[in-house]
């Protein structure tokens, strides 16, 4: 070697660029060979092997011959791709193309994973959606999204795809992976699977429409249930069945799984509590229904033949409602206690081990939104279900965004024209002085419905967006005569109650036409701009504007600048004015007014402000109702200040039976 280099330095170029080129042909001579052995060993390519070209292959659990093979897991090499793991999703992958794969225009095109194991909200890079077969409900397609043998399902029809889109992130956001979703129609089967959501087709043929509660598609989609449940119960994985109008607020298997010897758990109607901690209901004192849109079923024998005879059920009686129908063969047998257990009691053949779990972490819509029943007892919710509402689908939706439990659509969190808001004004004599009675019910809620009313007309003239104050009750509202709260429960007096309680939430989301009800009154929930997810921009555009008195001289319009987003403005201003000072406003996305009392005179054109009327007198609903009455409901008239001999009183005939418009 000495001597070699001795010979480089005294300058014999020939002699050294012979050697350089014996020594690189040794080198790619072995990483020739060293290639050629790697191929020979790798499997074939050919399309007959390849999982994602028969991806359309039928599934089918009984017959593992044909069913098409599976990809690599997750956490295996993907040719072309670089992994990611989202922060605070383990299991939520995204994968973008290598920087080779990006520069070599001769690099294969990217492979679709299989939608068996492609992570959640993982988006297919398929550019056609597989064959409508592929998305069959099969035992293999659960064991590949199941963990710990449990898997958590819902279903739905497109009119709740925005439902099951927050289902699903309040699940991962809790790194619960382990759900599925059926879908009622081929419209919401293509939506989830372009958003990377794992679905299967229920071949419901389902309509792609709200089903408003009790139709007769509302009871075809409670017995679709019943038929999964009787579908996935013998492929012998644990179910977690809910309904899509509840949410997951924590991670509700560690909780389950306590209770391992029940063989189903459900939540149930009961609005008083039985137990002052996150153990099950006492079940002797349980008195209201058991509740499906939450339970949890074992594939145990007792389990299974529940189902089954509960499908017989519905199927010999078409008007019977599944929820009635689970009650009534559960109640069949009730006790005795199970020995040794924690509140879990035979039930329906005396041989199945139900459990009921607490209301008060298992919420319904009253012990959540009316009772905060988890607040008072300091316990964390599990869960929480929209029932005990009173505006259908969209009130459901609402109240979600009430606690802020609900993922809307960016757009939702912005406006074209801003957004209004303002402080409401209430007496403390109409809030908490007197006894908490019809009449200082109306007082109360009367008050507020007038600076509503008043707030609507503003933003209606200023074309902004209405967000809604918080709305105070002292009477709880029902479906039957009670003595303004239920005795046992923990409701206070007053209460902030949900806005179902008194507008008629799905009646101010209709398309009215504009030429007989004038413009469309957006509004948004009370909670709006605390929300996390309105944008920060959004937030702090804000102007604040005080009402003063008109006669000061100080309050003149004329003279005002804004300083620090803060402006005065009259009361008892005109149309014409309120308009022409705040279109100097309009880049501000929020405007927040101290009051809306006396705000303006009113509309200056007598045939808007007759549609406005024709609009807003159908916003307000009812309260229900006074105890051995019938009717025993009372009409809210958002008119009411206009009328000097109005009362709240119900209905005195069947004539008088009817809003006040």
């Amino acid at each position: 070697m000495a001597a070699w280099c001795r010979q480089c330095a005294e300058g014999k170029p020939l002699f050294v660029a012979t050697y350089a080129v014996v020594f690189g042909g040794i080198v790619l001579s072995a990483l020739f060979l060293l290639s050629t052995l790697y191929s020979s060993s790798s499997p074939s390519s050919s399309s007959g092997d390849n999982p994602f070209l028969a991806f359309g292959a039928r599934l089918s659990s009984s017959s593992p011959s044909s069913s098409p093979a599976l990809p690599p897991h997750e956490d295996s090499v993907v040719t072309g791709k670089t992994k990611e793991i989202s922060e605070g999703s383990p299991n939520v992958t995204k994968y973008t193309p290598s920087v080779s794969a990006v520069n070599r225009s001769s690099a294969p095109a990217l492979q679709p994973k299989h939608m068996l194991t492609r992570a959640i909200w993982e988006v297919p890079v398929d550019s056609k959606l597989p064959a409508l077969k592929a998305f069959r409900l099969t035992k293999e397609m659960v064991k590949h999204r199941a963990k710990d043998n449990v898997i958590i399902v819902t279903f739905g029809n497109y009119a709740f795809m925005d439902f099951i889109l927050t289902w699903v992130k309040h699940l991962t956001d809790l790194n619960v992976f382990n759900l599925l979703v059926g879908a009622m129609d081929v419209k919401l089967l293509e939506a989830l699977y372009w958003k990377g959501i794992p679905v299967f087709d229920m071949g419901s043929n389902m309509i792609t429409d709200d089903a408003g509660w009790g139709s007769p598609t509302f009871h075809k989609m409670g017995r679709e249930k019943v038929f999964l449940i009787n579908a996935l119960l013998p492929f012998g994985y644990e179910l977690l069945m809910c309904d899509t109008d509840m949410v997951w607020l924590k991670n509700p298997l560690p909780y389950l799984a306590r209770f391992p010897d029940a063989d189903v758990l459900t939540s149930s109607d009961q609005v008083i509590p039985t137990v002052t901690d996150d153990s099950l209901e006492s079940w002797k004192e349980v008195t209201g229904a058991y509740n499906i849109g939450i339970f949890h079923w074992r594939p145990t024998d007792p389990a299974i033949r529940l189902a089954k005879e509960w499908r017989e059920l519905l199927l010999a009686n078409e008007k019977l409602w599944d929820q009635s129908g689970f009650n009534d063969l559960v109640h069949k047998v009730l006790g005795p206690s199970v020995e040794g257990e924690n509140e879990l009691v035979y039930a329906y053949d005396g041989t199945l081990k139900l459990g009921i779990l607490p209301a008060s972490i298992f919420c319904s819509g009253h012990t959540f939104f009316v009772q905060a029943v988890h607040q008072q007892l300091r316990l964390e919710p599990y869960a929480v279900h929209t029932t005990f509402q009173y505006a259908g689908t969209e009130g459901k939706r609402h109240r979600l965004r009430e606690g802020m439990l609900f993922f809307d659509q960016p757009s939702y969190y912005d406006s074209p024209g801003g957004f209004l808001t303002f402080s409401p004004s209430i007496p403390k004599s109409l809030l908490l002085d007197g006894a908490h009675n019809i009449e200082s019910h109306f007082s109360l809620v009367n008050y507020q419905i007038k600076q509503v009313r008043t707030a609507l007309a503003v933003a209606s003239l200023l074309n902004r967006t209405l967000v809604m104050p918080p709305l105070w009750c002292r009477l709880d509202r029902m479906w039957f005569g009670h003595p303004g709260i239920l005795e046992g429960t923990l409701t206070k007096q007053p209460f902030l109650c949900p806005m179902d309680h008194i507008f008629e939430v799905n009646v101010m989301l209709k398309d009215f036409p504009e030429a007989e009800f004038g413009p469309r009154i957006e509004f948004r929930e009370y909670s709006f701009l605390q929300n996390p997810l309105v944008p920060k921009q959004v937030k702090e555009s804000l102007l604040e504007v005080q009402l003063c008195d008109d006669h000061r001289t100080k309050c003149t319009v004329a003279n005002e600048t804004i300083k620090n987003g803060f402006l005065r403005f009259p009361k008892n201003s005109t149309q014409q004015m309120l308009m022409r000072v705040f279109s100097s406003y309009k880049d501000f996305r929020v405007l927040r007014f101290s009051s809306m009392l006396d705000i303006f005179q009113g509309f200056a054109d007598a045939a808007r402000e007759a549609k406005f009327r024709n609009r807003v007198k159908r916003y307000v609903g009812l309260w229900c109702c006074v105890q051995f009455r019938t009717p025993g409901h009372i009409y809210y008239d958002m008119y009411w200040d206009e009328k000097p001999s109005w009362k709240p009183e119900p209905p005195q005939t069947s004539e008088e039976d009817h809003p006040p418009w």
